[in-house]
């Protein structure tokens, strides 16, 4: 199990509408569980976002990285780090 850090949390609460069209937490709480049941994942980089969809089987190869940072899946945090949650 990965424990979600309180930037992840804070950025995930903050941002979630990108993905859902309805808050799917509340608190701090309610999104690492979230996050936890939906086995989101946490990368150092965008080349790191790149490898994962390739090897999940996503058709990602007509994207440009901005494109793939705007993509609803992808949450990109202060630190440069990016959180990927797929609803």
């Amino acid at each position: 199990m990965y424990e979600y850090d309180e930037e992840c949390l804070k950025v995930f609460l903050k941002k979630q509408g990108q993905l859902f069209d309805e808050p799917v937490a509340e608190n701090p709480e309610e999104a690492e569980a979230f996050l936890e049941d939906c086995m989101a994942v946490v990368v150092d980089s965008l080349r790191e976002v790149r490898e994962y969809f390739e090897e999940n089987g996503s058709d990602i190869s007509d994207m440009t990285d901005d494109q793939l940072e705007d993509a609803s899946e992808v949450f990109a945090m202060p630190s440069g780090r990016y959180l990927i949650v797929e609803g």
